[in-house]
């Protein structure tokens, strides 16, 4: 019988630059190989005076370091209070950075569907799409899965709670990046924290009906919008025949908000009801942008339109959605 045995001693210390384990190189590179070569390729082998066999002995030993912990990477927290791998606090921040981190090109093409079994078996169709190596492709929708999972029954802002239960900067979380953020309730004085969506925004979203719901009113925008785009896309058409239906799907969405779980629905209503429709019309991203750049700005033209205020809150998170889910 044959029995492995690793032993490892997981020391961090700045002095050891090149035995660096968890430099999260197997969190970014598939393979060993495939980091080994791209920390030769950063000098670190004259740097160290090190041979090719030691560089590559590190960092297998990485990989199993890493293997090893990445449990704990799962409840983030976990790795502050644990004592088998001595990492530094700035390290462990670094490491579920990187853990957590996405590509934006894989984020376009899973944002908007359910995270089922069913969207994992097309994973290999996303890796070949994106370029996304398929195991880089399943670390991040696994993530995505854990992390809604964990923070969808939780009370109060989402932004915050994925900050507290993983760790994570507000930068790595798409839900910041777009502005979301800015439809919470943000009060230092409010003690309950279910307080999360601005209830009276909320609210004011279902005044932006009259915009669909005012034959008149709807027609004049329609009039402004596609006077404004009219010998500036060669989807003129296309974007004057969908208007009503398009413009009805953005504003039954606003309606459709009413408490935190609906920020999750938002993203695939999004993709359901306008990119989708849009995207099957050819649109480029050029004229998405200058679509909605328009059908923003002509609302505040409506003479007996008196809602811009919420229009543009609203318009606003919704315009850096749609912008960074649409691709040609």
């Amino acid at each position: 019988m044959r029995l492995d045995i690793l032993i490892g001693i997981h020391s961090t210390s700045e002095h050891h630059r090149f035995i660096n384990p968890l430099n999260c190189a197997c969190v970014i590179y598939p393979t060993v190989n495939d980091a080994v070569k791209v920390r030769m390729e950063g000098g670190v082998m004259d740097e160290c005076e090190a041979s090719k066999d030691v560089l590559l002995s590190d960092t297998m030993d990485q990989y199993r370091t890493f293997q090893m912990c990445e449990r704990l990477l799962h409840s983030p927290a976990k790795l502050a209070n644990q004592l088998l791998f001595q990492i530094p606090p700035h390290r462990q921040i670094m490491l579920i950075e990187r853990y957590y981190a996405f590509d934006d090109t894989f984020v376009r093409e899973v944002l908007g569907k359910k995270l089922s079994k069913g969207t994992k078996k097309d994973l290999d169709d996303i890796s070949a799409k994106t370029g996304v190596t398929l195991k880089s492709c399943r670390r991040q929708f696994d993530n995505f899965k854990r992390v809604f999972k964990v923070v969808e029954e939780l009370k109060g802002p989402l932004v915050e709670n994925i900050r507290q239960h993983f760790l994570l900067s507000d930068k790595l979380w798409l839900c910041d990046g777009v502005g979301i953020s800015s439809w919470y309730f943000l009060d230092n004085m409010v003690e309950d924290m279910d307080v999360d969506l601005d209830k009276e925004f909320l609210q004011e979203l279902k005044e932006l009906k009259i915009l669909i719901a005012d034959k008149d009113l709807l027609d004049q925008h329609k009039s402004l919008v596609c006077t404004a785009l009219r010998g500036k896309t060669k989807v003129f058409i296309e974007m004057e025949g969908s208007f009503k239906n398009l413009s009805r799907g953005l504003i039954n969405i606003a309606a459709k908000l009413t408490n935190t779980k609906d920020v999750r629905d938002f993203f695939i209503d999004l993709v359901e009801k306008f990119i989708e429709p849009c995207r099957s019309d050819r649109w480029s991203a050029a004229d998405m942008k200058l679509y909605l750049t328009h059908y923003t700005n002509s609302a505040h033209i409506l003479d007996t339109f008196k809602h811009q205020v919420v229009w543009d809150r609203y318009m606003g998170v919704v315009k850096s959605c749609i912008f960074k889910m649409y691709h040609d």
